[in-house]
């Protein structure tokens, strides 16, 4: 694959990141069971296998991508030979000294090619350069491929959160420190 290039998105890019397809197709969930016993509160987090893939949606609406472009402090954008093929949302302010990746979409056939570590690198090295201690990474439960690139970038799990998107599912944290 070509090298990829990353940069600060423009308003131009704005178009381009709304056309991306923000679905994602598994074959694993994460399926939480909750014992509550003799005074103690059991999680339990099991990844089970599907029968067949799944197309898992985006749990934001898209068009926020316009809306919240003002306040947002971060975007990052993934080119490849000049076209836009990904981006990840860095928010500050979610978590004391810590960037918040919220977004991370990496256009379908470009998948597990090496476009999203290269944006997680991007956003870490963003946070250090801007004196923050360490970066989040905000998953759905549900996003196998995106779990398994938080393990594979050095990411720990570090807590979830359940009806947390609008659908009610589960958010998991993944953490590291900032280079």
């Amino acid at each position: 694959m070509p090298e990829i290039e990353v940069r600060p998105s423009m308003l131009s890019d704005i178009p381009d990141l709304i056309q991306l397809d923000h679905s994602v197709l598994t074959n694993y969930v994460w399926q939480m069971e909750r014992m509550v016993e003799d005074g103690q509160i059991q999680i339990h987090l099991r990844e089970i296998r599907l029968p067949r893939k799944i197309k898992l949606e985006y749990p934001y609406p898209i068009k926020r991508i316009f809306e919240e472009q003002n306040t947002n402090p971060t975007t990052i954008v993934a080119l490849l030979k000049g076209e836009v093929v990904g981006y990840v949302r860095l928010l500050e302010g979610r978590a004391p000294g810590a960037a918040w990746i919220r977004d991370l979409v990496v256009r379908p056939d470009l998948r597990q090619q090496g476009v999203g570590s290269v944006l997680v690198i991007a956003a870490n090295e963003w946070a250090a350069m801007n004196n923050l201690k360490r970066t989040i990474l905000e998953l759905q439960s549900k996003n196998h491929p995106a779990v398994k690139l938080a393990n594979k970038l050095g990411y720990e799990f570090c807590g979830y959160n359940d009806h947390y998107y609008p659908n009610q599912d589960i958010v998991f944290f993944y953490s590291r420190f900032a280079r």
